[in-house]
C-alpha cells in the first residue's frame, strides 16, 4: 500500500474519530467554571466524567428589552448530559427555582440565554447562546 493510498483512508478514521461524542478528546471546562455553548455544541466536564450539550430553546417568551412589560417571562432551554446515565432536562431562565438541576452529584445551572429579545427582531434558533456552569 502506497503512502498516496493510505492517506484518504487514514482521513477518514480521523474525521470519523472526531466526531464520537464518547471520545474523551475535545473541549474541556473545569467544574465550577462558566462555559458558552450553542445550539448542538457540547462539552466535557473535567473530574465528573460527563458531558454537557446545549440542544434547543424550545420557548422564548422574555419581555423584549424595548418593551414595557407586567411580567419578566421565560425561555425553555434544553440540555442533555452524557455520564452517569444520560438525560435532558429543560432549564427556565424566568425561574430560578427550575434554573437548575441535580445530575447525580452535579448541580447544572442556567447562568443566562443571549441574545436578549427586542420587539422588532426575532431571534434565529442558531443564535441562541446558553451560559451554564455545573459544580459539586
Amino acid at each position: 500500500m502506497s503512502l498516496k493510498s493510505s492517506i484518504p483512508a487514514l482521513l477518514c478514521l480521523f474525521l470519523w474519530t472526531a466526531c464520537d461524542e464518547k471520545m474523551p478528546s475535545g473541549p474541556s471546562v473545569p467544574l465550577a467554571q462558566q462555559f458558552t455553548l450553542a445550539p448542538g455544541e457540547s462539552t466535557a466536564i473535567q473530574d465528573a466524567s460527563v458531558r454537557v450539550q446545549f440542544v434547543r430553546v424550545s420557548a422564548d417568551s422574555r419581555c423584549p428589552a424595548d418593551a414595557l412589560c407586567i411580567q419578566g417571562g421565560d425561555a425553555l432551554v434544553h440540555i442533555a448530559v452524557r455520564g452517569g446515565g444520560e438525560q435532558e432536562y429543560e432549564l427556565h431562565t424566568g425561574d430560578s427555582a427550575r434554573a437548575a438541576v441535580q445530575h447525580g452529584a452535579l448541580r447544572i445551572a442556567l447562568i443566562g440565554l443571549q441574545p436578549y429579545p427586542f420587539s422588532s427582531r426575532t431571534i434565529q434558533p442558531d443564535e441562541y447562546r446558553a451560559t451554564l456552569v455545573v459544580s459539586n
